[in-house]
């Protein structure tokens, strides 16, 4: 094996091997110790409550706006005698 197929495979192993860390999320820490960070992202969980939220707002617009009028009036009706 020469020089320059020595490099070559090395580069090779190690871009295997960060994809590798990467799917499995192994996190690499300050001192060079390893962790599996596992659980749920909690950025994740808000954002997923966020989407939740609007597509029930969504849905509330769309079947305000797909009943006939009759049905929207009666919504604002029970708005305006509620307060």
């Amino acid at each position: 094996m020469n020089p320059f197929e020595m490099v070559v495979a090395i580069i090779a192993i190690t871009a295997i091997a960060s994809v590798l860390r990467a799917k499995y999320g192994v996190v690499r820490r300050h001192k060079g110790e390893e962790f599996i960070a596992r659980g749920p992202d909690p950025e994740a969980e808000r954002l997923r409550a966020e989407v939740k939220a609007l597509k029930d707002r969504v849905a509330v617009l769309e079947r305000l706006a797909t009943d006939g009028t009759s049905a929207l009036e009666r919504e604002f009706e029970k708005l305006r005698d509620r307060d």
